[in-house]
């Protein structure tokens, strides 16, 4: 069963990095990347990455295939709404 309007995956890291003693800096050393490419991620603004999920993987936090789910779930509802609408 697919969801109809899945949350963009960045929610679901934030959800994380408020459940961790991280801050949003913390965070964006630990992963390597820039800290407006994490609050980019965080705010929905930006895709999690294939690299992303991988480094998210190392941390701990989930493992990849989760994430990149997570994305793909939210891109194909995002396409179909666009595809409905039109």
């Amino acid at each position: 069963m697919t969801m109809h309007n899945p949350s963009h995956p960045g929610a679901s890291l934030r959800h994380c990095l408020e459940d961790s003693d991280l801050t949003a800096n913390d965070l964006a050393r630990e992963l390597h990347i820039s800290r407006s490419k994490l609050f980019r991620v965080l705010r929905g603004a930006q895709n999690i990455t294939a690299e992303l999920a991988l480094r998210l993987e190392s941390l701990g936090w989930s493992n990849a295939d989760f994430w990149m789910r997570r994305q793909a779930n939210y891109d194909l509802a995002q396409a179909r709404r666009k595809l409905e609408a039109a």
